[in-house]
């Protein structure tokens, strides 16, 4: 069994607003060989607690607008992991600390992974 074309989908448009809002690692994996509950997991950070939260908010609100809506929201008053559960994905939204101390990349890295769009240099500016 693989994550559904469903999850896979909504897991690219986490992944695109997480990238709009400069999320650093952005990565997924197909975790429904793993785990029965959800079909992937997406991960981001990001360096500092005010960017989690706007990287969480953006996320919430692009998945809002397809129709997506969190069953479970954690962490977001501290601002150093935020978990998304909106059962066919997980999304994880860490502090970089976080990441590196909890490494979920290590616990994951047997399961396929999720093409998602990377983040990169904002455009260059055609003024002079």
């Amino acid at each position: 069994m693989t994550a559904t074309d469903h999850a896979v989908e909504l897991v690219q448009i986490a992944a695109l607003a997480a990238a709009d809002k400069l999320a650093l690692q952005v990565v997924a994996y197909d975790v429904s060989e793993a785990i029965a509950i959800t079909d992937a997991f997406l991960l981001a950070s990001a360096s500092n607690e005010r960017q989690v939260k706007a990287i969480v908010d953006e996320v919430e609100d692009k998945l809002r607008e397809v129709g997506a809506k969190p069953i479970r929201r954690e962490g977001h008053r501290e601002g150093r992991w935020v978990l998304l559960d909106y059962g066919e994905i997980v999304v994880h939204v860490q502090h970089e600390e976080e990441r590196v101390f909890y490494a979920l990349e290590r616990l994951w890295r047997d399961c396929p992974s999720i093409p998602v769009p990377q983040p990169g240099p904002p455009p260059a500016s055609d003024e002079e």
